[in-house]
């Protein structure tokens, strides 16, 4: 049984570090398309859409990140109310890690049927790319998915371990300093 935990948890780490991978992608992606627009501006080409498909590669930067961020204790958190709470603590992070894991496989659902009616509905960016729409909603619908099995995990945690697995508290960190 223990061996199984250990395989779930690397498996679960591994698909947040993998988020956070991707989302680093998606970031060089954007530096190579700003410049590949430079490029084409001094040269007199065209690059149609590139606009659009820096912020589509933004919006996946943004979603991959949620799950690693949340992970590595870079979302804003009220650390000083948390830590003020002493030995309630745990009950306001079981509340808030409650409130979050519902609302984000709330998100996470409808960003799916997002995907699904676009795809059904063949519907396309209004910019001169004409990207299928579903393409770029897959990243965030995949992202949501990824931020709602994170929460669902340290909620899970809290609930049998009695800690969340958050790595850093900045906060936190500073106070012990």
């Amino acid at each position: 049984m223990k061996t199984l935990g250990r395989g779930l948890r690397r498996l679960l780490d591994g698909l947040y570090f993998a988020g956070g991978l991707i989302a680093a992608v998606c970031l060089v992606a954007i530096l190579a398309i700003i410049v590949a627009q430079m490029v084409t501006r001094w040269t007199g080409l065209t690059f149609p859409g590139a606009t659009s498909y820096a912020g589509y590669a933004m919006a996946a930067a943004s979603f991959f990140a949620f799950a690693h961020a949340l992970n590595r204790g870079a979302h804003i958190r009220v650390s000083v109310l948390l830590t003020a709470l002493g030995p309630k603590r745990r009950w306001l992070e079981l509340w808030c890690f409650a409130i979050g894991a519902a609302l984000s496989w709330f998100f996470a659902r409808y960003a799916i049927k997002a995907v699904y009616w676009s795809w059904k509905l063949k519907d396309v960016s209004q910019g001169q790319d004409a990207t299928p729409l579903w393409i770029p909603q897959l990243a965030m619908a995949a992202g949501t998915v990824l931020l709602a099995i994170a929460m669902t995990d340290h909620l899970v945690r809290i609930v049998f371990l009695g800690e969340h697995g958050i790595k850093a508290d900045t906060v936190d960190q500073s106070q012990g300093k």
